[in-house]
């Protein structure tokens, strides 16, 4: 056996650096084809199926999650969470339970969390102890110390494995969300889609962009790429930090300062969570239509107050919030759990400025044994339509 595998034909860490070594020299990304082509030029393997396990081994430290990757890609998985201490934990449909795998090494966790962030052109270090990046189906977090007081923090996100549409997300006929959701599209509504953490914002907003007409441009902004709707003429614009010199950063109200000279047919911000509301609000009160966003929030009457406190920090009190909020926005649908326990729209309201207030009326409420129901402003939904695109 080569030294780069031991006596049972298992890969060694020297396997590891010999074709990290190999594949720097030279030009072109690192994918698993070239890893592939490294460890049969490196090492001999009895058979096409070593080679394949060996080259997954490789793959997974050299541009995968490491000792993770296994944990992430198991079925039905949604998380992956490494604390400072070792522990690991993941969530699946059975919740959130402790893991068999272990990683008590701060230095191996480090590395792993360092290695991670530059594969997608992120920096974590000393000076900048947190970062995040989407590296394919998976949305990795980190937090080094002494942010992280006792150690490395991995959080690791398993994000849809494929694009969904409005009728996979309600493959029932007779499912009243559906028609709903198509019309806000069709009538080029401009949407915010609310919710908690992990209610599935951003599948539902993939869907939404993928029911647009094939011919529109539509324009993501995002902090972090997670938004990859199947539709053929999509521009992603990602935000990007600070480099060592602290300089560099290009943030959200730049991108979509630069997104509104690109022709967008629609204009979409992956999550308004900051004073970029002031740009964003501004493009929706200036002949901009079929826009569409997220943000966080408890219920669908409470992204009022959550939008007056983003105003705020754009400097705006709440008066010309409202007002502005009232003319750009058209309807909030808020993702919950309905009563059978699944992740689904419960709720949708309309905006109004109301005395210089920021108010919100019904659209789609629920009754009493949970069910959808057209509320108060349904009728102004059903006949409401913003202008054609361009």
């Amino acid at each position: 056996m080569s030294g780069y595998l031991d006596g049972r034909g298992d890969p060694t860490p020297e396997l590891l650096e010999a074709v990290r070594e190999r594949l720097g020299v030279g030009s072109g990304a690192v994918t698993p084809a070239r890893v592939l082509e490294a460890v049969a030029a490196l090492t001999p393997v009895r058979g096409a199926a070593q080679l394949r396990s060996v080259g997954a081994w490789v793959s997974e430290r050299l541009i995968g999650l490491g000792p993770l990757q296994a944990l992430a890609e198991a079925p039905g998985v949604s998380d992956v969470l490494v604390l400072a201490d070792g522990a690991v934990w993941v969530e699946d449909a059975a919740g959130l339970h402790l893991a068999p795998l272990r990683m008590d090494d701060d230095e191996e966790r480090r590395r792993l969390a360092t290695r991670l962030m530059a594969l997608g052109g992120r920096r974590i270090d000393d000076a900048r102890p947190f970062a995040d990046v989407v590296l394919g189906p998976w949305r990795v977090h980190a937090v080094l110390p002494p942010v992280s007081r006792e150690g490395t923090v991995l959080s690791i996100r398993v994000l849809g494995r494929r694009e969904s549409t409005l009728a996979e997300l309600f493959p029932g006929r007779d499912d009243p969300w559906r028609g709903w959701l198509r019309h806000a599209v069709d009538a080029r509504m401009n949407l915010l889609i609310s919710g908690g953490t992990g209610a599935g914002k951003t599948t539902l907003l993939s869907a939404l962009l993928a029911a647009s007409p094939q011919h529109e441009r539509i324009v993501v902004v995002e902090d972090a790429g997670e938004l990859a709707p199947a539709h053929p003429h999509v521009v992603a614009l990602q935000t990007r930090a600070s480099n060592a010199e602290g300089r560099g950063e290009v943030g959200l109200a730049e991108l979509i300062r630069q997104a509104l000279r690109m022709r967008p047919d629609r204009l979409v911000v992956g999550e308004c969570r900051g004073e970029e509301i002031r740009e964003l609000l501004m493009a929706l009160n200036t002949g901009h239509h079929g826009a569409a966003g997220t943000v966080h929030a408890n219920a669908a009457e409470d992204v009022p107050a959550r939008l007056i406190a983003l105003g705020a920090l754009a400097g705006w009190d709440e008066r010309s919030t409202a007002l502005l909020v009232s003319a750009a926005l058209d309807a909030v649908v808020h993702l919950g759990r309905d009563a059978d326990g699944r992740r689904r729209p419960v709720s949708m309201v309309r905006l109004v400025s109301a005395g210089g207030r920021l108010e919100s009326e019904a659209i789609v409420d629920t009754d009493p044994g949970g069910a959808p129901r057209p509320g108060p402003a349904f009728a102004w939904f059903a006949a409401h339509r913003r202008g054609a695109a361009a």
